[in-house]
């Protein structure tokens, strides 16, 4: 399983959010290239970074931050937020992103992100963010009609090989995540790697979602928050290679 250390970026710092909720926001750090050297000198090799501002405004306001993480090499890096153009993808596999995550784009227009999938293959994930079993768009202020499992089940239809799960209401709350959901996502979709995002926690977690397949896990909170060790996450649980 592979393991992604996330820095969510507004305003240039290093923030998070508890249950995407922008006014009950805590900051982190200044320097979020620090951060993320900070996550390699404890052995990361993958970095999940969002672009918060993007993802509520649609404009990319910390480009310049992951650009400079990217400079920094030595890690496999995931990048998301309002990346809704193939300029923006474009954009960020230009310097040296691993991939993009397509995210309130795939529900309001997915005869786009169909194209994208098909064009650059794992090059691109979708983040499926849940509220009450539904996709929540727009940085999450918004939840639509689709519901998501259906909605994962149509991704990979469409040659989707990479979902990012999160239920919402578990993210940044540090009462443990979405057992189930990952369970049932994988029962029923196997083909589609899965990515858990939202309250994991505890070392029990990790050891689940390893257990019933999980292609990978995002940790946030927990380690801001100093409930894991992310030198022990690695240590334990981090595919190599």
């Amino acid at each position: 399983m592979k393991l992604f250390p996330a820095i969510d970026l507004r305003g240039g710092r290093v923030v998070r959010l508890t249950q995407g909720d922008y006014g009950r926001m805590t900051v982190y750090g200044d320097d979020p290239a620090a951060q993320a050297a900070a996550f390699r000198q404890a052995g990361a090799d993958c970095l999940h970074l969002v672009d918060l501002d993007g993802a509520k405004d649609g404009a990319p306001a910390n480009f310049e931050a992951i650009r400079a993480i990217a400079r920094q090499g030595g890690f496999y890096i995931e990048v998301g937020g309002g990346i809704r153009t193939e300029a923006r993808i474009e954009a960020y596999l230009a310097l040296g992103v691993g991939r993009c995550i397509l995210g309130s784009v795939a529900v309001t227009d997915f005869d786009f992100t169909a194209r994208m999938l098909h064009r650059y293959g794992d090059r691109l994930a979708v983040g499926v963010d849940l509220k009450d079993g539904r996709v929540a768009i727009h940085g999450w202020r918004e939840t639509s009609e689709v519901d998501g499992l259906a909605f994962c089940r149509r991704l990979a239809d469409a040659g989707c090989s990479a979902v990012i799960v999160t239920d919402i209401a578990r993210d940044g709350a540090m009462q443990g995540t979405n057992l189930a959901l990952y369970c049932q996502l994988r029962q029923e979709l196997p083909g589609l790697a899965l990515t858990a995002s939202g309250g994991i926690s505890r070392m029990e977690e990790l050891a689940a979602l390893d257990e019933m397949g999980a292609a990978a896990a995002i940790l946030g909170k927990s380690l801001y928050a100093g409930a894991l060790d992310l030198a022990e996450c690695v240590r334990r649980y981090q595919q190599k290679g």
